[in-house]
């Protein structure tokens, strides 16, 4: 790994088991290890369990075995630090780690961000609106928030959404053929930068069925249709729109799918994925993933919580490394 390559991490709620996954993935990938952002004072316990030496982070400096070079937020106060709870002292430094670390690699210092996990909860108690991790780098990167998407990759599928968290029918009020084709794009480029050279993307339906031409709502007629259209117009190989049930049914050859909500890419995903599975956001100007499994706050501060979801992500993330 060179300099250039090398991944920020931050360490997600303080109060859950963050900074405990943080210290293990450093452990664990060594001279490929991510300069982790955070408090001290609440990441030094997990990184003096493993063993792990930490040193202010320098950019440039090349990672070393046996050592985290690190990025002090100083945001939470120790009084605050509460694990296993949730507070929204713990959501405001949740928020301003990944703050951090995204200004960081939008220096120009670092090749791109992982996060891990948070409590939505807590970031909401802390007065911070929050519809996942999209909207929120779409504002630190200056990107228009309806180009920054939500893409899942685990069990062998990458699916992308269009809308994310939010109650069903705003989500079908916001679909328009330009919101799907500007994450079509997004998820193009996504797979590109994986070293897929002509990815297929498989479009689902809004409707059962992709609507059945009319019987089932003018949904898809009025967005997916003409939205996989432009994708073809403009080079990419879009499919369907196709029921999502047909299309996951089926032989899953796709490189890509296109989900129009929350639902209809999370479940397939999270069924196969479980805990294991990748949150990328696309479409932005900076690299950044998080896991999609919440903080853990039983295992907090106990160094038992489970890193393979975010060694996935930094895996994944890594210049060297996109292959999944």
């Amino acid at each position: 790994m060179t300099v250039a390559d090398r991944l920020l991490l931050s360490i997600g709620d303080p109060n859950g088991s963050g900074a405990d996954i943080a210290a293990a993935a450093v452990a664990e990938l060594g001279a490929a290890a991510p300069v982790v952002v955070g408090d001290r004072h609440v990441f030094a316990p997990s990184a003096e369990r493993l063993g792990l030496a930490v040193r202010d982070a320098v950019p440039g400096a090349i990672a070393e075995p046996g050592v985290c070079d690190f990025v002090d937020a100083g945001v939470l106060k120790p009084a605050d630090l509460a694990p296993g709870k949730v507070t929204a002292a713990a959501g405001t430094a949740t928020i301003a780690y990944v703050t951090e670390a995204v200004r960081l690699a939008v220096s120009g210092h670092y090749a791109g961000v992982v996060a891990c996990p948070h409590s939505e909860t807590a970031v909401r108690q802390a007065g911070i609106e929050f519809a996942g991790y999209p909207p929120l780098i779409a504002e630190l990167t200056g990107m228009p928030e309806e180009e920054v998407f939500l893409m899942l990759v685990g069990g062998g599928m990458r699916i992308a959404h269009v809308t994310l968290h939010e109650q069903l029918s705003e989500s079908i009020a916001k679909l328009t053929p330009d919101r799907v084709v500007s994450a079509g794009v997004a998820l193009n480029t996504a797979l590109r930068r994986m070293r897929i050279i002509k990815p297929v993307i498989h479009v689902f339906g809004i409707n059962p069925h992709a609507s059945e031409a009319g019987l089932f709502g003018v949904d898809d007629a009025r967005v997916t249709e003409p939205a996989v259209a432009k994708l073809r117009e403009l080079g990419i190989n879009a499919v369907g729109p196709t029921g999502a049930d047909v299309v996951l049914g089926g032989a899953r050859d796709a490189d890509g799918y296109l989900a129009m909500y929350h639902d209809q890419g999370h479940i397939p995903i999270k069924t196969v994925a479980g805990r294991g599975a990748v949150a990328v956001t696309i479409g932005a100007g900076v690299s950044f993933s998080s896991v999609g499994h919440g903080p853990v706050f039983g295992k907090a501060g106990l160094g038992t919580a489970d890193p393979s979801a975010v060694l996935s992500a930094l895996r994944l993330l890594a210049p060297s490394g996109r292959k999944e």
